[in-house]
């Protein structure tokens, strides 16, 4: 049916013609997935990115797929399988967290130059190439739903009969070249089904985004005007980007919650309305790769906020930051870290923002933090928004407790996070001194 995954792609860019104009994120499952996507992306014009997926095998069947992990923790389950072929809970356990740590491993592979691409507001065409069980494509576009995608579009080549039925209520609209009648594995429709290497999934990465890289750049990333940086913490070097508009009024450096990262869809959107308003912006991974595998790292406070001050030091070292005042924009744990750090005897930040923040993690600190404080929260959030009022109880400095009404954890709900950005970006200019000078 396919001579390879590139024909593939291209008898299956036929068929989404429709899409061409729309605002479109092809989306490619590695590594298979990503040739094809290839293909579809450059027929519609469209950025290319990935979704990182990896089945989960039954222990004596590999092949067969019992269910599927992916970014952010998204866990599929076909208990059907996992019934049928008598699978332990304690070795599904131990099989679902050996593949996620492949996923996290993968992804900052793939990412190390191109960071993750906003879905907010757009079309994600989540591109395979096959469906067999359909585990990994289901956890795909759930990823993509939960990275605020308007709509999501599932395009394979070939799939089985009755594909359909397994992706009721994932995706909006379905795709497929040919539904042959006899079906026992999807290699069996390409002449060539060699496997993929890493390599080939980050040359075609690369390959998409060169050509149109300043005109297909996607609301919410960075402006032109940043950089990759590589902050230092003691003997430990981080990865990062920063921003800094002329004359910024000061700099806003982000600390991500447990599982995020730089590449944060939503704080990378939060970042461009801030660099909008003349505000510069620093992301940074607290941790490095090998020390986000011990989750126990990724709720050590103290580890965090250490960190946050270490980079903090290092940005004044900065041509283009220093003299700068400074501000912390936390999430989720990262805002405990924040407040942690912003309670140092010796710390000189400007001012804080938490959202959708956990400052009841940083309990022991909470008093000495001097820093003007937001706590922004969503309305339906309201465990959160309970242990940030208790949190709001025990500030000493000027603070305010702000809720985005109708939104929850993760602010997906329709304006909910352009409404937490506004209120951080007002508060920050508001509480930045209105005579810093970055050039002096």
């Amino acid at each position: 049916m396919f001579a390879d995954r590139a024909d593939a792609g291209q008898q299956l860019a036929a068929k989404l013609g429709h899409l061409r104009g729309e605002p479109v994120v092809v989306l490619g499952l590695p590594r298979g997935g990503v040739p094809v996507a290839f293909q579809v992306a450059r027929a519609l014009g469209a950025p290319l990115d990935v979704i990182v997926v990896r089945k989960l095998g039954v222990p004596f069947q590999p092949e067969l797929a019992m269910g599927a992990v992916g970014e952010d923790g998204v866990r599929v389950i076909n208990w059907e399988i996992v019934r049928l072929a008598e699978v332990p809970e304690k070795e599904l356990a131990a099989i679902g967290a050996r593949e996620q740590a492949q996923v996290e491993a993968r992804a900052a592979r793939y990412r190390a130059r191109q960071a993750r691409l906003p879905l907010g507001g757009r079309v994600a065409v989540v591109v395979d190439d096959g469906i067999a069980t359909g585990s990994t494509a289901r956890a795909a576009c759930q990823i993509a739903r939960a990275h605020g995608a308007a709509r999501v579009v599932l395009a394979v080549p070939v799939a089985p009969p009755g594909w359909e039925a397994g992706f009721s209520g994932e995706a909006d609209e379905l795709v497929c070249v040919d539904i042959p009648p006899w079906f026992e594995a999807i290699g069996q429709f390409y002449g060539d089904f060699s496997q993929v290497s890493d390599e080939e999934v980050i040359a075609c990465l690369e390959r998409a985004a060169a050509p149109a890289q300043a005109s297909t750049a996607p609301a919410g990333d960075p402006p032109a005007a940043g950089e990759e940086v590589q902050p230092s913490a003691g003997v430990v070097r981080l990865a990062g980007y920063l921003t800094v508009p002329e004359q910024a009024a000061g700099i806003v450096v982000f600390a991500h919650g447990s599982g995020s990262s730089r590449h944060s869809p939503r704080n990378r959107y939060v970042a461009s309305i801030f660099n909008a308003a003349g505000l510069g912006t620093l992301l940074f991974d607290l941790l490095t790769p090998e020390e986000e595998r011990d989750r126990a790292n990724v709720f050590d406070i103290e580890l965090l906020a250490g960190r946050l001050i270490q980079v903090t030091r290092w940005l004044a070292t900065q041509p283009r930051a220093a003299h700068t005042a400074v501000g912390y924009f936390g999430a989720s744990t990262g805002a405990a870290a924040a407040l942690w750090a912003a309670a140092e005897p010796d710390s000189d930040v400007a001012a804080v923002v938490s959202r959708g923040g956990r400052p009841d993690l940083a309990r022991p600190r909470l008093a000495a933090v001097a820093a003007p404080t937001l706590l922004i929260v969503g309305g339906h959030d309201e465990v959160v928004l309970d242990l940030n009022r208790r949190a709001q109880a025990e500030l000493r400095c000027e603070s305010r407790l702000a809720v985005v009404p109708g939104a929850t954890h993760l602010f997906e709900e329709p304006g909910a996070l352009d409404a937490a950005a506004a209120l951080a970006r007002d508060w920050f200019i508001s509480h930045f001194p209105h005579n810093s000078d970055p050039g002096t």
